[in-house]
Formats: C-alpha cells, structure tokens, sequence
C-alpha cells in the first residue's frame, strides 16, 4: 500500500509544480484585457475634461489628441494606474513624464497646423512626441538618455506613429540638417534658452520651453516675420512659474 501511495503523491506534487508554473507565467505575460482598455478609456476622457479643458486648454486638436492617446502605455507599469492622474510620474533614470494638463498646455501654445515641422528637444516617455504626432505633420525628438530614448522609439513605431523620428543625443544645438522648424518645444529646463534653438526657428515659428535653475519659469519665444537669419528677432512671453528636470549636457556647462 505504502508503494501504491507513493507514485500518487508524486504525481500531486507534479500537478501543484505546473499549476504554480503556469500562474507565474501567466502573471508575467499579463495584457491589457478589453475591459482594461475601456476603463482606461473612461479615466482618459475625465483628464481631459477635469483637467485640462477645465483650465482652459480650448484648441480641439489639442483635446482630441489626449482624448485618443493610451497615455498609460507611456507610464512604467508600478505607476500604470495613475497614469491618469493630475501629477507628472517617474518613468526611470531620474526622468518624468509630464501632468497631463502641462502636456495640453505647452502643446496649445504651438499653436500648430496640419503641416507642421516640429521639434521637441527631451523625448522622455515617448508621449508629448506622441500628441505632437497627433496633430503635425512631422515630428523630429532627441533624447540625451538612451535607454529612453530607445525605449520610446521602440513604442511609438508600434503604435504607429510613422511620422516621429527619435535621435539619441543632446538636444542643446538643436537639429540643424532638419532645421527651419514651425514649433521647438523642450521638455527639460536648461539655465538660460539655448540660441541654436531660436536660429532654428521658421519666420513666425514658436519655442515653448522651461527655463531657469531652482526658479523656473515657463516661456514661450516666437520669432518675428519678415527677417533674415543675420537680423531675427522674438517677442517673448512669459506664462508661469514651473518644476522641471533640468536639461543635461551641453546646457550644465553654460
């Protein structure tokens, strides 16, 4: 009888083994199910509403664009389930991804066209490269971390964001093969604006950027029509005060 028992008890144990094995798998092959996607698709339109047109973000290219972009793919998944909420979150190596409603805001104050030429200097998470991409026509993004920068390269082409290229490296000077530029947004506040940025502007063109040290302060640079690159000029506005991480590289040694 002893005998008789001991191969069924193996075999239990066998059975428990594969269980465990297959629920750990499964764990960590989780996806998103299509109750997860309508959920996250009900938390999206409430950003959009709550806090962003709420605080007065009007254009409806700007809104449509938050309104259809999965921002939750963007977040790492520990912080996935915020990322609808009315704060900007970690995405790695020291990084942020921004609040939803300074993504809409700095993205209004482009004030873009269908055939745009956008430049975004700190691509991050991929997702202001993604709502650009929403509304322009081409999107050029430079990443100073690689690890980054390869990570949103990576996600964007799968959701099909064909017109964004990513470059790896400092975004200081720009991107001047590609250059003149309807729109240059940056991400990351460097001391003083980076001039290369403002030669890289188009007559009319608008530079939406963070600037200053322990006290920032949102601008936005547009150059004036009518000038030669020897004798371009910008009127300046100031928006608001602001909290971003500062621009690395070049920027550090001003």
């Amino acid at each position: 009888m002893v005998r008789a028992a001991y191969p069924i008890w193996i075999a239990l144990i066998a059975a428990g083994v594969i269980l465990v094995v297959l629920f750990v798998r499964g764990a960590a092959m989780k996806e998103l199910t299509p109750a997860d996607d309508q959920e996250y698709a009900h938390r999206r339109s409430q950003m959009v509403d709550r806090q962003i047109a709420s605080r007065g973000v009007r254009d409806p290219s700007v809104l449509g664009a938050m309104r259809r972009i999965p921002r939750h793919r963007f977040v790492p998944e520990p912080y996935r389930d915020r990322a609808y909420d009315d704060c900007p979150l970690p995405i790695g190596e020291d990084q942020t991804i921004s609040q939803p409603y300074i993504v809409a805001l700095m993205t209004e104050l482009l004030h873009l066209g269908r055939d745009a030429r956008v430049l975004e200097i700190g691509t991050g998470s991929g997702y202001q490269a993604a709502v650009l991409a929403e509304i322009a026509a081409e999107v050029y993004s430079i990443e100073i971390v690689r690890v980054l920068g390869e990570r949103a390269r990576a996600l964007l082409t799968e959701l099909g964001y064909g017109n964004v290229q990513v470059r790896i490296g400092d975004g200081y000077r720009g991107w001047p093969e590609e250059a003149p530029f309807d729109a240059i947004i940056v991400t990351a506040a460097p001391p003083r604006v980076p001039q290369p940025l403002l030669d890289q502007l188009a007559p009319g063109g608008r530079l939406v950027i963070p600037v200053g040290d322990l006290s920032q302060q949102l601008e936005v640079y547009t150059r004036r029509e009518g000038q030669t690159a020897g004798e371009a000029s910008w009127d300046r506005d100031v928006v608001f005060a602001v909290r971003f991480v500062p621009m690395t590289g070049e920027a550090e040694r001003e």
